[in-house]
């Protein structure tokens, strides 16, 4: 139940144009690093995920998810902290990869940030002409940090 994944800013959103996206809400019951506690809704289904503290690289931590009904999810995003996150998420299959590339809205917009899920720390990927900058590990990025501190706060 490890979660490997590299995350990068993207300097364009052109690419997204024929791609249809879905909508997430999602909020926080915990924030601590070492267990952070997020509910989502994304599309027509409810999740609560655990996640642990992240590697000192960023780049690897403890994940456990579990689908709840849309129901549950609606009451637990009742109890959330303040400062819901809302994106529109994309998937874009290259190579053997699945990057999920998320348009944030209200507090967030103008954030899109890519991310990209790995077997291992070590497996090799090769970056579309999209991507910018690489900010994994940058916990300002974290969607957690993100619904304290909004991206139009920065």
């Amino acid at each position: 139940m490890l979660e490997i994944e590299r995350k990068y800013l993207v300097k364009h959103t052109d690419f997204l144009k024929e791609l249809k996206g879905i909508r997430i809400t999602q909020g926080y019951l915990s924030i601590d690093p070492a267990r952070t506690v997020r509910v989502r809704i994304k599309g027509t289904q409810g999740f609560i995920t655990i996640k642990g503290q992240s590697t000192d690289s960023g780049l690897t931590r403890y994940e456990w998810e579990k689908e709840i009904s849309i129901v549950e999810a609606e009451e637990l995003l009742e109890l959330a902290l303040p400062g819901v996150i809302d994106k529109t998420r994309f998937e874009v299959a290259i190579e053997k990869h699945i990057w999920e590339i998320d348009v944030f809205h209200a507090s967030n917009k103008g954030l899109v940030v890519a991310e990209i899920e790995l077997e291992t720390e070590e497996t090799q990927f090769a970056l579309p002409e999209w991507i910018a900058q690489e900010v994994t590990g940058d916990q300002r990025y974290y969607n957690s940090y993100l619904s304290e501190k909004p991206f139009s706060e920065w």
